[in-house]
């Protein structure tokens, strides 16, 4: 026996699939052409094609449906079906051309895939709807993101993309009643859209985001409208209440925190031993405590990695603003780690890259940092250090602001060093292995450098070392394989370290943002 709000997705979708054609029809025949209806008939069977291909396109994204052919269940293909006829009576409106529209349509669409296929490749999820906020900064920073897609794909792409906009110049038709029809089709669209929103096998959807079983069952452009959904509905959390706790002599000294971008322990990424880097070693020997950090992206997504240390939120907390939560940052602004240390402490946020990337210009301040140390504040790297500010001159300005430090201080930095894509060099023989291992040791090569200046200092210190998420090295590491980084935590006092327990814990990085607390102020009483 069906489900009765079942029988009325059915219902609406075949009415979504016939909207197009439809009105069509009734445009050809309502102006009396004698072709009109052999138009009509034409136009059905191009907009059932435009359906089919739509359908067929949305199966090939990854990962694919459980069911036939790869296809979605029936509420994911009642979704398609009404996103299609909306973005197709939009493109109508804007070009009057049916022809047109179709090609667009399933171009969005493709294009959607594509993107979303590279990224599942290289990344390990499917495009999430937090990504199309990122739309503005692959423009201004090309080179972190169009890297990921191959060569060819780009290029098709481009082809793509002129084709198209030659195509709308040509067909573009000049009459009123082929563009009222499109806006027809479109508000017809949105309006069934609406009303299936309404019923409760659409509600049940993606209540909690589970974006890989989502796509993988209901398709990809219904599980990034839904997502967008209920994200667009979650609240800020009520603002953090300070707990009681036991200060620590260290509430003096100095907290240094570095983020690596894409630093990961070699002999753990690429299973040979003989590969682990020495003063990472050194620096875990005399540590207060280390371990594993269990970050959740992989190749990228370094500010779900950076909002949790600095936040101390669990994803889970977080609902749908953990894919990108710093969309959301500042209405979190009193759980930031600057806050909490509270107005005795002094808080720098270091990072040799424009700040106006992730909104970090608005965000570190809202949170707390009383300066922000970018860009202008470096040279440019010399010829054969690579694209990026050295780790080597990131340990120099962290040194000499620690020095310069005038009261308990918070030194909050975020290399760029490390950053993909690793470039061969077949001259030197080096592969893009080799390339990320010599960047990695530079890294490494930084925590040596920042301890022994710490220690210089002789004063009471605390190093914090991790890294953001492991690297996306085409043809070497394996996104759905492991995902942890390393961290370690390093106390100095008078020159000598603080071995305390010497513990090996792991941590998620809302865990090591809260460690830290219990570090510098004791724990809550």
């Amino acid at each position: 026996m069906y489900d009765l709000d079942v029988v009325t997705l059915h219902l609406a979708a075949a009415m979504a699939s016939l909207l197009p054609a439809m009105a069509c029809v009734a445009r050809s025949l309502a102006v009396g052409q004698v072709e009109g209806v052999t138009l009509g008939l034409t136009s059905i069977l191009g907009c059932l094609g435009g359906l089919l291909g739509a359908v067929a396109l949305d199966a090939l994204a990854l990962p694919r449906g459980s069911g036939h052919l790869g296809l979605r269940n029936a509420t994911g293909l009642c979704l398609l079906i009404c996103q299609v006829v909306s973005v197709f009576g939009l493109v109508m409106a804007v070009c009057g051309s049916i022809w047109v529209s179709i090609v667009l349509t399933l171009a969005t669409l493709a294009l959607l895939v594509l993107a979303s296929n590279a990224k599942y490749t290289v990344l390990g999820e499917p495009l999430v709807f937090s990504d199309l906020a990122l739309i503005g900064a692959i423009f201004r920073h090309p080179q972190f993101y169009l890297s990921a897609i191959p060569v060819w794909q780009r290029c098709v792409v481009g082809a793509a993309a002129v084709g198209l906009i030659a195509t709308i110049a040509a067909l573009f038709v000049v009459d009123l009643g082929a563009h009222a029809v499109g806006l027809g089709i479109l508000l017809s669209g949105l309006c069934l859209l609406a009303f299936l929103m309404c019923f409760s096998p659409i509600k049940a959807l993606a209540r909690a985001p589970h974006n890989e079983a989502d796509v993988r069952r209901i398709g990809l452009t219904p599980t990034l409208m839904l997502y967008w959904l209920r994200w667009r509905k979650s609240e800020d959390p009520p603002p953090y209440r300070p707990e009681v706790r036991s200060a620590s002599q260290e509430a003096r000294g100095l907290l240094i925190v570095v983020q690596c971008e894409s630093f990961a322990d070699p002999k753990d990424v690429f299973s040979d031993q003989m590969q682990s880097l020495p003063n990472l070693e050194e620096a875990r020997r005399n540590a207060w405590q280390y371990g594993n950090l269990h970050v959740s992206g992989f190749g990228a997504y370094t500010m779900r990695t950076e909002y949790a240390v600095l936040f101390g939120r669990e994803e889970k907390d977080l609902g749908f603003r953990r894919y990108d939560p710093f969309l959301t940052a500042l209405g979190e602004t009193t759980y930031a780690l600057p806050r909490r240390l509270g107005k005795a402490w002094r808080s720098l946020f270091i990072h040799p890259h424009d700040m106006r990337f992730y909104g970090r210009d608005k965000i570190m301040p809202a949170a707390g940092f009383d300066e922000l140390v970018g860009e202008d504040r470096f040279d440019a790297p010399l010829p054969g250090e690579g694209r990026y500010v050295t780790d080597a001159a990131m340990a120099k300005e962290i040194l000499a602001l620690a020095k310069a430090a005038q009261q308990p201080s918070l030194l909050y930095a975020v290399t760029i060093e490390n950053h993909g894509p690793w470039a061969s060099d077949t001259a030197g023989g080096e592969d893009l292995m080799g390339s990320y291992l010599r960047l990695a040791r530079n890294s490494d090569t930084m925590i040596r450098r920042l301890i022994d200046g710490l220690a210089e200092l002789r004063g009471p210190a605390t190093l914090v070392f991790f890294g953001d998420h492991r690297p996306s090295i085409p043809g070497v590491t394996n996104p759905h394989e492991a995902r942890y980084t390393p961290y370690v935590i390093v106390r100095l006092n008078d020159g000598q370290f603080d071995h305390g327990e010497n513990r090996r814990v792991d941590l998620t990085p809302a865990e090591l943002h809260h460690t830290m607390l219990d570090i510098m102020l004791g724990k809550p009483v």
